[in-house]
């Protein structure tokens, strides 16, 4: 019996290597996501741990690639693992690509409001941020004319509801999306608001109503702070919002998205149709006994 010697064939030591730089460039990128998520570092060693995950699947992209070379023209294998090792790394840096491409296409802010005059303003939630955070304050008119050239749909939301009505929309929008609320204060009712301005006659914002909550962005959780404004206005209401971002100089976008969602989403609870109450029919008044009935005819 002649026995068939299996030649192996040799597999480039490049292909090898980039598919393990690819596995260990995922492994570390959840890895970092995770840390970034929870908090357990600052936010420049986490995002740099971020940035060093992300930078492993560059390189093993090109070990892959220098490891085509090679078996194209050797002849040897491991284009198994260049592939691998490409499609590993590519996935990875997609999305941050993309949000290259967003950050060149989209102005530098981080602030967004409906009202670029009179901002709702951060309370409660300028005394939580950290001191190495972005200011509380807006930037004014040069953010402003950035946003309207870029968000120019991001407008206040008149509406004829009550204010009671705004703000209890506003509250249920909000808690349906999770957000960490740190503040709220109701609209006062007219008399409240008459003894308020009796009391403060200077406070023109006795009367609103004030929500302020904390969202998270969805993949890397950075905090990123919301106000919502309740104002009474002379046809119904009217309602501003605020999204500002805690780091960064570019949001990518994601604060006008919010506004613009989170309006909407108020608007669709204050358009829905309110179930009507059944009119309640007065019980028949209580008949005497009919014995009793006849004693008093007697």
């Amino acid at each position: 019996m002649v026995r068939r010697r299996v030649v192996e064939e040799p597999i480039s030591r490049l292909a090898v290597w980039s598919l393990r730089l690819a596995l260990f460039s995922l492994a570390a990128t959840f890895v970092a996501i995770i840390i970034v998520r929870s908090g357990a570092l600052d936010v420049v060693p986490a995002l740099s741990t971020l940035a060093g995950a992300l930078l492993l699947g560059v390189v093993a992209i090109v070990l892959a690639f220098g490891a085509g070379i090679v078996i194209w023209r050797e002849g040897c294998g491991g284009v198994r693992q260049a592939l691998l090792a490409v499609l590993i790394g590519g996935a990875l840096i997609a999305y941050p690509a993309y949000l290259g491409v967003q950050a060149y296409q989209l102005p530098s802010i981080y602030d967004v409001t409906t009202d670029p005059i009179d901002p709702p303003q951060f309370d409660t939630i300028a005394r939580l941020r950290p001191r190495d955070a972005n200011p509380v304050t807006y930037e004014g008119l040069y953010a402003a004319e950035l946003q309207h050239a870029a968000y120019s749909d991001i407008e206040p939301e008149d509406t004829s509801a009550t204010p009671q009505e705004a703000y209890a929309a506003a509250l249920k929008v909000i808690a349906k999306r999770r957000w960490r609320i740190v503040d709220q204060r109701p609209p006062q009712q007219p008399a409240a608001m008459r003894v308020a301005e009796a009391r403060q006659p200077q406070d023109q914002a006795a009367s609103d109503g004030i929500i302020e909550a904390v969202a998270r962005s969805m993949i890397l959780g950075f905090r990123e702070d919301v106000v919502v404004r309740i104002r009474a206005s002379s046809d119904g209401t009217r309602i501003d919002v605020r999204s500002a971002s805690r780091y960064g100089r570019n949001d990518l976008g994601s604060n006008a998205a919010r506004v613009r969602d989170l309006i909407a989403s108020i608007d669709d609870v204050l358009s829905a149709p309110h179930p009507e109450k059944e009119p309640q029919t007065k019980p028949p008044p209580d008949q005497p006994p009919r014995g009793r009935s006849a004693a008093a005819k007697r």
